[in-house]
């Protein structure tokens, strides 16, 4: 993977679902909401100073919310952190840099 650019859409593993889960706390949070499902879908990750990850997380219906998480390099010892999200994204659309 080249440094700077995000990977291609692949299909959400164990780590990404442990990611999701480390920051859903985060998310509610903000949205002051709690999700009846977070099973995180699909993701794309990108080389920076440390792993953002966007991830497509399903919320329960036919919702979905898209994650930028900023996981830092090994020896900073930092939590992730919730960089950004989307909500109101269905399962169609396009996870994309944002």
């Amino acid at each position: 993977m080249m440094c700077g650019a995000p990977s291609v859409v692949q299909p959400a593993t164990a780590e990404t679902q442990d990611i999701a889960d480390q920051v859903r706390s985060q998310l509610e949070e903000k949205e002051n909401k709690k999700f009846p499902v977070f099973k995180a879908v699909s993701f794309k990750s990108q080389v920076v100073a440390g792993t953002n990850y966007f991830i497509k997380v399903h919320v329960g219906d036919e919702d979905f919310v898209h994650l930028r998480v900023f996981k830092s390099l090994p020896q900073e010892n930092k939590p992730l952190t919730l960089s950004n999200y989307q909500t109101n994204k269905a399962k169609h659309d396009e996870l994309s840099y944002f």
